[in-house]
C-alpha cells in the first residue's frame, strides 16, 4: 500500500513525497485509516515500525483540511529524546503543511521553560511533552486545551515502567471529555489494560508482531569473561571496519564512562551519553553521532525507544539486559526500514540464561561466536547447562506437561558458523 492510498491532503502529499515517502509499513496500513474515520486506537508495535508516522499524518491531514489556532493535538512520551525525536519528524512531514509544533521538556535553564511558555500562549497547534514538564506548564495555568481534538501515548509501557502512572492521570483531568484518543505500545502488560480502560472509548486494536527483531539484524553472540569484553569491542572495531555507526548500549551510567575510556586508549573515537549530561550537552552528542562525526556512541537504556538515527550498522549489548523485551527495543536501533544491520551481545556466565530466556522470547537461537585468540581463551557456557536448559518443564506453569520448545540442532549444518546456545 502507497501513500497516495491514503488520499492525503495535497499540501501533505507533497510533503511526504519530498521526504521519500512511498510505501506504508504494516502499523500505518492498518492504523492511519482508523484514525481518520475518528476511533480511538490501541495499538501494540515495537519501535522502528514507524509509528510516529502512523499517528501524526493522519493528524496532520486533518489540520492541513482545517486550520486551527489553538493547541489541537498533546503527544505525551517518556523522554525528551523521544520528545525532541517526534517533533524534528512532525516539522518535516508538515513541511508544506499551515501548522506548529513545540517539544516540551526538562533538563533546560529558566530561559528555556519561558520560551516553551511564550510558544504556548502565543499559539501552537501540537505539543510534544514529557509527563513532568507538561504539569508544571499546565500548573501555571495557561495552558488552554479546552480545544484539544487528539491526545496520543506513545511508548505508553515505558512511560508506566518508568513510574509515571500519576502524571498521566493528572494530565487527563485538564482534558476536554470529548477527544480522539491513540495508545501506542510495545508491549501490553496487565497495567496497560488498567490505563486503557480509563482513557480510551471503545478502540479499534491493532497488533503488528511484537517483540520479534526485524529481519534484517544479524544477530550474534560472543561468550566472554568481564575483563574480556573492552578489549574484544576494541577488535571489532580494528578487524570490522566496514561499521560505520556503531551504539552500545550499557545498563549504567558508571559503566558508559568506562567504556568510552577504554575505547579512547586505544585511541578509537567515542562519545558517552547518559543522564549525567545536560540536555544541550546531549543534544551534541547525538548530532555528532548522526552526522557520522562520531562513529561510536554508548548510551544507557534510556535511548533503546528514544534514539531515531538512520544507518546504524552495528549494536553492541555491552551486557544482556534484564528484560528480554529490551533487548528486541536496544537492537531495533538497527536495521530499521528493510536495511540491513548487526546485533552483537557480550554474555558472561551471569548472563546465560538470561540469554536463553530472549531466545525463547524471540524463538530463535543466536549464533556463537568463538573469541579471537588473541583475546585470551573464553568461557564455554555450553558445556554446562543453564539452570532449565536441558528440562523441557523448565516453566514452573508447565511442569508436569510438555512443550513446544524444541532445540535447534540442525544449526552447523552445511558452512560452519560456530557454536549456538543449544543443549548438549
Amino acid at each position: 500500500m502507497t501513500f497516495d492510498d491514503f488520499h492525503f491532503n495535497e499540501q501533505l502529499s507533497d510533503s511526504l513525497y519530498y521526504m521519500g515517502f512511498k510505501k506504508a509499513t504494516p502499523i500505518q496500513e492498518q492504523t492511519i485509516p482508523i484514525i481518520l474515520a475518528g476511533h480511538d486506537v490501541l495499538a501494540t508495535a515495537q519501535t522502528g515500525t514507524g509509528k510516529t508516522a502512523a499517528f501524526m499524518l493522519p493528524v496532520l491531514n486533518k489540520l492541513a483540511e482545517k486550520h486551527s489556532k489553538h493547541i489541537n493535538t498533546l503527544i505525551v512520551v517518556p523522554t525528551r529524546e523521544l520528545a525532541l525525536q517526534i517533533d524534528q519528524q512532525i516539522q518535516g512531514f508538515a513541511y508544506y503543511v499551515e501548522t506548529s509544533s513545540i517539544a516540551i521538556y526538562g533538563g533546560g535553564d529558566g530561559a528555556e521553560f519561558n520560551e516553551q511558555r511564550k510558544a504556548i500562549e502565543n499559539g501552537v497547534n501540537i505539543i510534544v511533552a514529557t509527563p513532568g514538564k507538561l504539569i508544571s506548564h499546565l500548573n501555571m495555568g495557561y495552558v488552554d486545551l479546552s480545544h484539544l481534538q487528539h491526545f496520543i501515548l506513545d511508548e505508553a509501557d515505558r512511560m508506566l515502567d518508568m513510574g509515571f502512572s500519576d502524571d498521566i492521570k493528572k494530565i487527563i483531568k485538564y482534558l476536554p471529555t470529548k477527544r480522539q484518543n491513540l495508545m501506542f505500545s510495545a508491549t501490553m502488560p496487565p497495567t496497560i489494560h488498567k490505563l486503557t480502560k480509563q482513557l480510551l472509548n471503545n478502540p479499534k486494536e491493532v497488533k503488528i508482531a511484537i517483540s520479534k527483531p526485524a529481519a534484517g539484524v544479524k544477530q550474534e553472540v560472543f561468550q566472554v569473561y568481564d575483563n574480556q569484553k573492552i578489549p574484544l569491542i576494541n577488535w571489532l572495531v580494528s578487524h570490522r571496519r566496514h561499521y560505520q555507526s556503531i551504539l552500545i548500549f550499557t545498563s549504567t551510567k558508571k559503566m558508559v564512562s568506562e567504556i568510552v575510556r577504554g575505547l579512547k586508549t586505544n585511541k578509537i573515537a567515542a562519545q558517552g551519553i547518559s543522564s549525567d549530561l545536560n540536555q544541550k550537552e546531549r543534544e551534541q552528542v547525538l548530532l555528532d553521532f548522526r552526522s557520522k562525526k562520531t562513529k561510536i556512541l554508548v548510551a544507557t537504556d534510556v535511548l533503546s525507544r528514544g534514539i531515531d538515527i538512520k544507518d546504524i550498522n552495528l549494536i553492541i549489548n555491552f551486557e544482556v539486559p534484564s528484560d528480554a523485551e529490551d533487548y528486541v527495543h536496544r537492537i531495533g536501533r538497527t536495521a530499521r526500514a528493510d536495511t540491513k544491520g548487526e546485533a552483537i551481545t557480550l554474555v558472561n556466565k551471569d548472563d546465560a540464561y538470561k540469554m536463553i530466556r530472549i531466545e525463547r522470547l524471540i524463538d530463535q537461537k543466536v549464533e556463537i561466536i568463538p573469541l579471537d585468540k588473541s583475546l585470551g581463551e573464553a568461557p564455554d557456557f555450553t558445556k554446562k547447562s543453564a539452570p532449565g536448559r536441558n528440562n523441557k518443564k523448565y516453566n514452573s506453569k508447565n511442569r508436569g506437561k510438555k512443550t513446544n520448545y524444541k532445540p535447534n540442532n540442525n544449526r552447523g549444518k552445511g558452512k560452519p558458523r560456530g557454536k549456538s546456545f543449544k543443549s548438549k
